[in-house]
């Protein structure tokens, strides 16, 4: 039995979701060990809907720390066929303003410590990624954020960085000259693994701040991030719930057979144990 259809990731900020009726906590093993915290799972707008705390509940979880795999893969034992991603980010644009939302169509990795796949182990699959995000789902976050008065704007590149620290201001003007649009720590290995387990994903990134190249922002600090992130908090709640009701209840778009001609490894070479443990992946496609 599905028990939810949309997954939402609540990053730094948002730890719970207003407005969720007939919540009931779901705590889930995983091949690939637990998940950020339980799936707090209930009815939103009339949708079945599943929220997760990326960092956990009280912030307790590092970028590096995630266990993203974990995530996602529950996300889709729970018959989650869509996510809502929402996710913190500094503006390395004059234009993309503290409040703003950006909902980003491209990603730039800086990371270094991450496992962002499913396969290995025995089984090689190479998705195709040059669209990392559903457009789909990025044309309905565009039309919530304009329903409810937020500025939204859809495009641009989000550069996800290893962490925890923030960045140097010799990067963040690299970044700044590459055309980069915002920069944040999570989001391009959640994208990764969505579609390979055919999941839509879509971030929402929140600017907080002017990461440390503006000369009237000179220094990122924690408590400055802290005030704008509980205003933007309260609007991302606005824009999920307006998301999530305005949803087609059936997908059109590719994101759903992105494994169809992926996997290159001759399934007679794939060992049962790996099978076992990815058929909720690869299960359509692999006996």
């Amino acid at each position: 039995m599905v028990q939810a259809e949309i997954g939402i990731i609540g990053g730094s900020g948002l730890y719970s979701m207003p407005g969720l009726g007939k919540v009931k906590e779901v705590r889930l093993k995983t091949p690939f060990g637990a998940p950020s915290d339980a799936y707090v799972c209930g009815m939103l707008e009339g949708r079945k809907v599943a929220f997760l705390a990326r960092h956990g509940r009280g912030h307790r979880i590092l970028p590096s720390e995630l266990n993203f795999r974990a995530n996602i893969h529950g996300f889709k034992q729970l018959g989650v066929e869509r996510i809502i991603s929402i996710s913190a980010v500094g503006s390395l644009k004059e234009e993309h303003k503290p409040l703003d939302f950006v909902i980003p169509d491209q990603f730039f990795d800086r990371t270094r410590h991450r496992v962002d796949t499913f396969f290995g182990g025995g089984i090689v699959a190479h998705i195709a990624f040059a669209e990392p995000v559903c457009g789909e789902l990025s044309g309905v976050v565009e039309s919530a954020c304009r329903q409810i008065g937020v500025v939204g704007k859809r495009g641009g590149t989000y550069l996800c960085m290893e962490g925890p620290q923030f960045s140097t201001r010799a990067e963040s003007n690299v970044y700044r000259s590459l055309g980069m649009d915002v920069i944040g720590m999570t989001n391009l290995q959640e994208a990764k693994l969505a579609r390979e387990a055919e999941l839509c994903y879509v971030t929402v990134a929140m600017v907080t701040d002017y990461d440390c190249w503006h000369p009237h922002h000179a220094s990122v600090t924690v408590d400055q991030v802290v005030t704008v992130l509980l205003k933007n908090a309260e609007n991302a709640t606005k824009v999920v719930r307006a998301t999530v009701a305005a949803i087609p209840p059936t997908r059109s778009c590719k994101c759903a057979s992105a494994l169809a001609h992926a996997i290159l490894t001759d399934p007679k070479k794939i060992s049962a144990a790996t099978k076992k443990k990815l058929k909720l992946i690869i299960g359509k496609y692999v006996r």
